[in-house]
C-alpha cells in the first residue's frame, strides 16, 4: 500500500490506531514516519495507541499542499474519513 519512494515527495496519510481511532499526518518519507510512529516516537496521540496501520495515503505536490490537505482532512468528521478510507479499499 506504500507508494514508491521519491526523494522529497510529500505524502498525506491516515493510520488506524489500536483503539480504532484515526490519525492524519503529512511527511516526506512515509515508510520512515510509519516506523517512527510504531516505535513510539511519533506523535503523542499515536504513542499511547500503538500499533498503527496505514489505511490511506495521497501524494502532494509540495510541503504546503500536503499541510493544507492534512488540515482539510482533520476537519472532516469520522464518518467522512471512513468513507475516504473505504473508497481506497473498494
Amino acid at each position: 500500500m506504500l507508494p514508491p519512494a521519491v526523494p522529497d515527495a510529500w505524502t498525506v496519510y491516515m493510520v488506524r490506531c489500536r483503539d480504532g481511532s484515526l490519525y492524519t499526518g503529512a511527511t516526506n518519507n512515509l515508510e520512515r514516519r510509519l516506523a517512527t510512529h510504531n516505535r513510539g516516537r511519533g506523535a503523542a496521540y499515536t504513542r499511547a495507541r500503538l500499533p498503527v496501520t496505514l489505511v490511506w495515503s495521497e501524494s502532494a505536490a509540495d510541503r504546503g499542499a500536503a499541510l493544507r490537505r492534512e488540515a482539510a482532512l482533520k476537519r472532516l468528521s469520522r464518518a467522512e474519513k471512513l468513507r475516504l478510507v473505504q473508497q481506497v479499499r473498494g
